[in-house]
This record gives C-alpha cells, structure tokens and sequence, in this order.
C-alpha cells in the first residue's frame, strides 16, 4: 500500500469547498486542498441524469489518515453521498512526501 494518497471530492460550491478543506487542513487531517472552480459534472443519481456545475477539493495525505478524513467529510458535507476517491501516490517530490508526513503527524499523535 502506498504511504500517501490524493482524494477527490466534488462540493456544491467555492464556499463549502474551501470551508471543508480548511476544517481538513486545521485538523491535520490532509497537508493541503487545492479548490478547482468550476468544474461539470455529469452524473446520474436516482434515476435521473444531472448536468451541474460543481467545485473539485484535490486532498493530499497520508493513507492511515483517510478512514479519519473520510468520517469528518461525512460530518461536513451537504451531500447525501459526497465523491470521496483516493488515489495511491506512486511516486513524488521527496521533500514534498516528506512535507505531507510532516504537517499531518500530529493527527495520529494526538488521535
């Protein structure tokens, strides 16, 4: 298993992007979130197909945080069903691995 992963997940908005990221980031839950506005989305969800604008969060973190990030997302989001994806980091930046492990250690010390 890989040590890090990036999560994608989709939010209704900048504002509800930006405030989970931040909670994420405050509570060392993921080193960063970037907020790419806006995204299409094309979907389907309970029998009808959806063409909506929405807000992509790009999460960076380590893979024994994802099981916590992704109950606090539950806890935060609007949606019913929120994109949540993680996604294995093969290869990086050194340095930039080792920033993810840095500001993200605290969480597994403290709980």
């Amino acid at each position: 298993m890989s040590q890090h992963v990036v999560v994608f997940m989709t939010a209704p908005d900048e504002e509800v992007a930006a405030t989970i990221g931040r909670s994420l980031v405050e509570e060392g839950l993921c080193a960063c979130c970037n907020v790419v506005n806006p995204i299409r989305s094309i979907y389907r969800w309970k029998g009808e197909v959806y063409d909506e604008k929405e807000v992509l969060c790009v999460l960076k973190t380590r893979s024994t945080l994802f099981e916590s990030l992704k109950k606090r997302v539950r806890e935060l989001h609007p949606y019913d069903v929120p994109e949540l994806i993680a996604l294995p980091v093969e290869k990086g930046l050194d340095e930039y691995l080792c920033w993810i492990d840095e500001v993200t250690a605290r969480t597994e010390r403290t709980g």
